[in-house]
């Protein structure tokens, strides 16, 4: 039976005089979320036509693990310092399909 994780996507557009700001902070989570417990994966990705969309593509071994990463100290400060600079933050979380 193959093993089921959860996928996170998180879409955000930023305020474009916020930019390069906000930019630097997302890219701060890269090296401290990959080293949490349950994290798979954590990759940033920017919209080529459009430099203020960006995308975290997550996985994670459970939603409980999951949950625990949201309310760290490190999101916690991302979210603080970005307040106002994004216009638009959209979660998903998804389930592999298995065939």
């Amino acid at each position: 039976m193959k093993k089921s994780y959860l996928t996170v996507v998180a879409r955000i557009l930023v305020k474009e005089e916020h930019r390069e700001f906000v930019k630097a902070e997302l890219l701060s989570l890269l090296d401290v979320t990959r080293a949490e417990e349950g994290n798979i994966s954590y990759d940033l990705q920017q919209d080529n036509e459009n430099p203020n969309f960006f995308i975290f593509f997550e996985k994670w071994v459970n939603r409980e693990l999951w949950q625990k990463h949201m309310a760290n100290e490190h999101l916690a400060h991302y979210l603080k310092v970005t307040d106002g600079m994004v216009d638009e933050f959209i979660l998903n979380e998804m389930t592999e399909t298995v065939n």
